[in-house]
């Protein structure tokens, strides 16, 4: 169970500003099959202007193959998203694909995986003549690293390009990249570099948190 608060707050003569960020998540692992789940919500705002209300709750699995080691496995996943920032009322989003572990060592680790969305949006706005309300399917690619240095500094990520299957010019960038330093057996301090883009709403944010990590292994 891994739980991250981060955030700043910025308050002078000309005004004021806070962004807050609240991440849980909750992974098993086993040695054919993982599964995590997320919580995230990010809220914030800019001489009393709302600048963030964004909520991302996410659950996915993974199936390894039986011989060790393991390099290919089957994943899956459900999510849902609300973001004021993006302009997004509600996605939901499932899909089904396949990985691959390039390098797959106890402090290293670099994958790549593929595989296709089922995707249905309720947007703020869109360029004129696209519905708001609509249904897709996306291929979506990601890598996803992790390197843990002396057992004291760890530096993982993800990175997501989702494209429409039936347009090029739709598509979903996301990138989260965390660098970590242990100051407990159960507590880090933490900084985060977060992106997202949509090119319907043509809307992105950038985000880079510093605070603390709680850890519990059970």
């Amino acid at each position: 169970m891994n739980y991250t608060a981060t955030g700043i707050v910025n308050k002078t003569n000309d005004g004021r500003s806070y962004v807050l960020n609240n991440n849980l998540r909750f992974s098993i692992s086993k040695k054919r099959i993982s599964a995590n789940s997320s919580a995230l919500w990010i809220y914030g705002k800019q001489n009393e202007s709302r600048t963030n209300n964004d909520i991302i709750a996410a659950l996915d699995f993974n199936i390894y193959e039986r011989r060790q080691p393991a390099r290919f496995y089957t994943w899956g996943l459900a999510s849902y998203e609300s973001s004021f920032s993006l302009k997004i009322n509600a996605r939901v989003q499932t899909g089904l694909g396949i990985g691959y572990n390039i390098v797959d060592r106890p402090n290293v680790v670099f994958i790549v995986s593929d595989g296709i969305l089922y995707e249905h949006s309720d947007l703020y706005q869109t360029p004129e003549g696209i519905d708001n309300d609509y249904e897709t399917a996306r291929n979506s690619f990601r890598i996803k690293f992790r390197w843990v240095i002396k057992n004291r500094v760890t530096i993982d990520g993800s990175d997501f390009l989702q494209h429409a299957l039936n347009d090029r010019k739709d598509y979903i960038v996301k990138s989260n990249t965390n660098v970590s330093v242990k100051l407990l057996r159960w507590l880090s301090f933490t900084t985060s570099l977060v992106y997202n883009k949509i090119s319907l709403t043509n809307r992105e944010n950038l985000l880079l948190n510093y605070g603390l990590t709680i850890e519990k292994y059970f």
